[in-house]
């Protein structure tokens, strides 16, 4: 099984010699780590990856060979774990989803959810009232409600307004082989060349005119020709971003290959007061928005990745981020991006054609004045056009 693992790490892409095997292999004859996989997971990470993006490759292998190994240990939760067990699926007909209705706005669902948490002292399921599963309740998991606050489990209509869980995302891969490269062709529309830096390159026109001029060699140095355009490129990943993992590699891979002048950051749903480098490190090392705004120049061009599929309180109320209490509304966030970089689009992995059944998609249209652009290759071609034109 070892070597099995060792042939699947090198066919992933993972440079894995028996150098490392090795050492993994005496890791495991002295006993360095404890009897659990959890430990064996870390220790074969350690030994055999030497760069963070490729952990996610790890992590894809890792759980192929040793499907099953890896059980639920290390999860934490204020509601007893039990209550988070689908017991059941509950199917609705379409009548008896038209009857269930919303509880209201978001205080009222928030302080509904409080008021359930204090008077709830058992498990539950398949009801219409207390926190559990497989019900209509707008508290739980594995059941239906047009508006509710999703307590564990995995996401099924998502309709969840707040979800009260810590998730973990994986990072992208930037050096994702592209499929085609025709987003490469896309992106180099947005291209400014000029020569910067040291002169490092020789300039062989210059030097053969040089030489016939002088009448001996005479080399010509200059520096290197690069593009000049300045990006910032802000992902969101997690959640309903799950199945455009694929898409979204690729326009980073071609995205990173193409402007040497690029900054990226990762955040979930909704831009708020921070983001961050390392989905691993999302709650521990962020970078605040502010920081960002001051450090880089108004001449940066802007392109949001996501699919912009959320609960529209993200967008406009205080407090209405999945993950956390924000202070202030995303909308406010975005309006604050916008007005330091007046070259920004949003870029869409969703279908356009279903972009109008999704309140909150609209609204973050709006914000972005009509700039959101579907993630193709016709959409990417526009969204360069956008960002080229003279403000």
């Amino acid at each position: 099984m070892m070597l099995n693992f060792l042939d699947a790490l090198r066919a992933a892409g993972i440079p894995a010699g028996i150098k490392e095997h090795l050492l993994l292999l005496e890791a495991l004859d002295r006993d360095v780590i404890g009897q659990r996989p959890e430990d064996f997971y870390y220790l074969a990470r350690a030994t055999y990856v030497k760069d963070e993006g490729l952990i996610d490759r790890f992590d894809q292998v890792f759980a192929r060979m040793f499907r099953g190994v890896l059980g639920a240990e290390g999860v934490e939760a204020e509601i007893p774990e039990e209550w988070l067990r689908l017991v059941a699926e509950k199917f609705l007909s379409a009548e008896e989803m038209e009857k269930i209705k919303s509880l209201g706005s978001w205080d009222e669902i928030m302080e509904t959810l409080k008021k359930r948490l204090e008077e709830q002292k058992g498990r539950h399921q398949g009801g219409n009232k207390w926190i559990g599963t497989g019900g209509t309740s707008p508290f739980g998991h594995g059941g239906y409600n047009p508006e509710g606050v999703r307590i564990g489990g995995e996401s099924k209509h998502k309709r969840a307004i707040k979800v009260w869980e810590k998730r973990e995302f994986a990072n992208l891969d930037n050096q994702k082989e592209l499929g085609t490269r025709n987003i490469k062709v896309a992106l180099r529309r947005l291209r400014r060349f000029a020569r910067e830096g040291a002169a490092d390159e020789l300039d062989l026109d210059e030097t053969i005119r040089g030489t016939a001029r002088q009448g001996w060699l005479d080399i010509r140095m200059r520096p290197e020709r690069h593009n000049a355009v300045k990006l910032l490129l802000f992902l969101d990943v997690g959640g309903s971003m799950d199945p455009f993992i694929t898409l979204c590699e690729e326009l980073f891979s071609a995205a990173t290959s193409e402007f040497k002048n690029m900054e990226f950051f990762y955040f979930h749903n909704c831009l708020y007061e921070g983001v961050w480098k390392d989905n691993r490190r999302r709650f521990s090392e962020r970078t605040p928005t502010w920081d960002i705004l001051h450090k880089y120049g108004h001449d940066y061009k802007v392109i949001f990745v996501g699919d912009a599929a959320m609960s529209p309180y993200e967008i406009s109320h205080p407090g209405g981020s999945v993950e956390h209490m924000n202070e202030e509304p995303g909308a406010t966030w975005l309006g604050r991006v916008l007005h330091t970089y007046p070259a920004a689009v949003w870029l869409n992995p969703a279908q356009e054609a279903h972009w109008g059944y999704s309140q909150s998609t609209m609204m973050i249209r709006e914000i972005m004045n009509g700039r959101m652009y579907p993630l193709t290759i016709d959409g990417i071609d526009g969204a360069m056009r956008e960002l080229t034109r003279k403000r």
